[in-house]
């Protein structure tokens, strides 16, 4: 089935500011129906403060060891990449308030999501220093630094690829947080991690259907728009200290690779929206369409190769393991 939307030769491109007009009804819908849906919950809840005790310090504690920590090695790893990502909510804040705007529906909204973004944080935090799950001298340091360099987006110039990578990012952000708690080991991590998921997954489907609503109203921009982010696609952690290292272990790992990335990222979204099948597209539309098709069908492969690479590299270790235990 083929998706058709009018093309009108030689029609004004929308400008942000009119896009953010005629989108605000949708917004306000979409406001109200993640409103009935959203569920509060309370932070403390999920800390498991009976297992807290003092650190090495003014208050004379005891100093964090490696032993302590009830989590994998790879899920102290993910657990330290994702809480500093959480951490740069005030950026984030500024990003999108400066480009949505602080009045009526998209204001409200954009103060709504901070506050919900802000739980995760929080409950991370307390979880990962009452447990001794990581060093907290270290992740102090990676707090001051990765904050103290900000976070620019690399969508900041426009409304619609803000939209369009947040829909992705959001979705993202939950399958990185979900995989963690399964791999790290510890129940109360993966009940705490999987609440947090819940959250991100209403945040993507609110810029999921807004994107949907784009596509209604300037179909070429938006292609155009979705085409860029997901071909320039990065995580907002990116520019935290050591994130490429950190990165190649949580893809060796099974937290966040390319195929994870291609399955259960991109096409979800992109297979939603039927974005691929939308026709009566502009030579501008319908060449970021095409290009969009090329991309994927490219990322793909490299997902495969990788997928070639993590199974022979399972399969050196198991040799190894059956020839110590020989």
């Amino acid at each position: 089935m083929t998706l058709a939307t009018p093309y009108a030769p030689g029609s004004e491109q929308w400008t942000d500011a009119r896009l953010l007009y005629a989108l605000e009804e949708v917004v306000e819908k979409e406001l109200n129906r993640h409103l009935k849906i959203a569920k509060d919950w309370m932070p403390h809840e999920y800390v498991p403060w009976s297992d807290g005790r003092n650190f090495d310090g003014p208050l004379g504690g005891d100093p964090w060891e490696p032993e302590q920590s009830k989590v994998t090695d790879i899920g102290r790893i993910a657990l330290v990449v994702n809480l500093l990502t959480e951490d740069n909510l005030p950026s984030y804040h500024h990003e999108i308030a400066t480009l949505f705007g602080r009045d009526g529906a998209w204001g409200t909204w954009v103060h709504r999501w901070t506050a919900e973004e802000g739980r995760h944080g929080i409950v991370m935090r307390d979880y990962l220093l009452t447990s001794r799950a990581v060093d907290p001298v270290k992740l102090e340091e990676f707090r001051m630094a990765h904050m103290s360099e900000g976070f620019e987006s690399d969508n900041r110039h426009s409304m619609l690829h803000s939209v369009a990578y947040v829909a992705f990012q959001e979705l993202a952000t939950r399958i990185s947080h979900r995989n963690t708690g399964h791999q790290s080991g510890d129940p109360v991590c993966d009940r705490m991690l999987a609440r947090i998921a819940t959250d991100e997954n209403l945040h993507m489907v609110f810029y999921r259907n807004l994107l949907r609503a784009a596509f209604e109203l300037a179909p070429d921009q938006t292609m155009s728009a979705v085409r860029d982010v997901v071909v320039n696609f990065r995580m907002p952690g990116h520019g935290m200290p050591g994130f490429e290292r950190a990165a190649a272990q949580m893809a060796i790992g099974g937290i966040y690779n390319l195929r994870i990335h291609h399955d259960d990222v991109l096409q979800p979204v992109l297979r939603h929206l039927r974005v691929m099948e939308i026709g009566g597209l502009g030579p501008e539309g319908l060449k970021a369409q095409e290009e969009l098709g090329l991309y994927l069908d490219g990322l793909d492969g490299e997902a495969r190769k990788l997928d070639e690479r993590l199974a022979a590299r399972r399969a050196r270790i198991e040799a190894r393991k059956a020839a110590a235990g020989a």
